[in-house]
């Protein structure tokens, strides 16, 4: 019983690491505010101290009221196994400024600038209703995201140097596998094998010169005193433009793609560029900062958009890779690896993967658009070019491949060896961590409140 609730707190964990890391931002914002409108005081207190850095009882109590939303049955065991998880990532923090890990500024600005544009989106991308739901400035919740995820990103490194050699054997999964009881194997249902090659619309010059004209007509009223940031907010196509006004904070070498950071090298302190063009769209950039290698700068994006032509085309072109397969003159396989524009699957054959990374897909998780699909299909059929919109919105066609499909079933080595292989390979880890944890605790000063004493660390 014990096993298979750290499972599913592990599993919690895993799939909700944002939530964790805004736990702060959000409950401690919203419901802390809640209770000094009423009480004129708020009711939280430091429950975890892991040398500078702390955990509060309103972060347990949200992390573990999430968990219980998510179908989880509740046990003081379950909060416990939370409260341990939080204290042993603030061990890992406070051990890699022992140690001298370090992540860089400019990751933490670009995962800053990331988060909270999905944190806008959810709020309609509406920076007043984000500040009055928290109570905070966009400014405050900058500061403080910024912080955890620096937090998050050091943890992360050092979970990494703790787990980095482990690997697992084959003869290790088959013993992880049969010290499961059967009845207590999991039971999944029907899976398939899902393919895809993907060809996105190529925008034909004219589409692009109009798109660059725009971005021209904004750049004059720049130069003509127009506030930047104002103008990103209403034309820019960069969700996170709603909250930085298109400054994207300080980036060094690398991080970004290698068409704007050749622009971004190129201008002089507060100059505005022509427009330019990179796997996003086309640009106009003002150089903000330059120090060293790292540079601030701010943007518009527009993205230049295909013509109903443009996607025929790549329909067309999918249509003849299409019958090249049906006719055994090229491998599925073989068209996906050199034609797809989807690197996700590109890198797997085209084949779909689950969570873990394996190509059988659980039918109750695919997405409902690919489902609908092959629900007409036969298996061992690829559809007809079908229009589709990627991750980056980008308008595109694609060709669909039913490879197989499982029957519901109960685990077994032969069916779900990807699967088990992934889940002994996070419990040889997680030992790893906890037997790290137990040796590190020692160099760090822990205080946790009385009140949790019976949560025995990493046990």
């Amino acid at each position: 019983m014990k096993t298979q609730q750290n499972k599913r707190i592990l599993r919690f964990l895993k799939n909700n690491i944002f939530f964790l890391l805004f736990l702060s931002l959000s409950v401690y914002g919203q419901e802390a505010k809640e209770a000094k409108e009423e009480t004129g005081f708020v009711l939280d207190k430091i429950i975890a101290k892991v040398d500078n850095y702390i955990v509060l009882k309103s972060e347990l109590d949200a992390a573990y009221q999430n968990y219980l939303t998510e179908g989880n049955v509740g046990s003081d065991e379950a909060k416990c196994s939370l409260l341990n998880r939080m204290v042993m990532s603030k061990l890992m923090v406070a051990k890699a400024e022992i140690d001298s890990v370090v992540v860089t500024d400019a990751e933490v600005d670009q995962n800053t600038s990331q988060r909270m544009s999905v944190i806008l989106n959810n709020y309609g991308n509406s920076a007043e209703e984000l500040e009055r739901q928290y109570g905070k400035t966009m400014e405050q919740i900058k500061i403080e995201l910024r912080d955890q995820i620096r937090e998050q990103l050091l943890a992360r490194e050092m979970t990494q140097r703790i787990t980095k050699n482990i690997e697992i054997t084959p003869s290790e999964v088959k013993r992880f596998f049969n010290k499961i009881p059967v009845d207590s194997l999991p039971y999944y249902d029907a899976d398939a094998e899902i393919g895809q090659i993907v060809k996105v619309a190529k925008v034909d010059n004219e589409q692009k010169e109009k798109t660059k004209v725009r971005l021209e007509a904004l750049r004059d009223r720049l130069i003509n005193g127009e506030n930047f940031n104002e103008l990103a907010k209403k034309y820019s196509e960069d969700p996170s433009a709603q909250s930085n006004g298109g400054e994207m904070g300080y980036f060094g070498r690398g991080a970004m793609v290698p068409e704007y950071e050749a622009m971004a090298f190129k201008l002089r302190k507060g100059e505005i560029s022509h427009p330019f063009e990179s796997p996003y769209g086309f640009h106009i950039m003002q150089l903000i900062d330059r120090r060293g290698n790292e540079y601030n700068s701010r943007h518009i994006l527009i993205s230049a958009v295909p013509s109903k032509e443009d996607v025929a085309r790549a329909g067309i072109f999918l249509d003849s890779i299409r019958g090249k397969i049906m006719s055994d003159s090229l491998k599925f396989e073989h068209a996906a690896r050199l034609f797809s524009d989807d690197s996700e699957t590109k890198g797997h054959s085209g084949f779909m993967t689950d969570p873990d990374g394996g190509i059988h897909v659980s039918l109750k998780q695919v997405d409902p658009a690919v489902y609908l699909t092959i629900d007409t299909m036969k298996v061992g059929h690829i559809s007809r070019p079908l229009p589709y919109r990627t991750d980056k919105q980008k308008e595109a066609m694609r060709i669909i491949y039913f490879k197989a499909k499982v029957a519901p079933h109960q685990a077994n080595l032969k069916d779900d060896w990807h699967r088990i292989q992934s889940a002994a390979l996070a419990e040889k880890k997680d030992k790893a961590i906890n037997k790290w944890f137990v040796k590190a605790r020692g160099d760090v000063f822990i205080n946790i409140d009385p009140a949790y004493n019976s949560c025995k660390l990493a046990e």
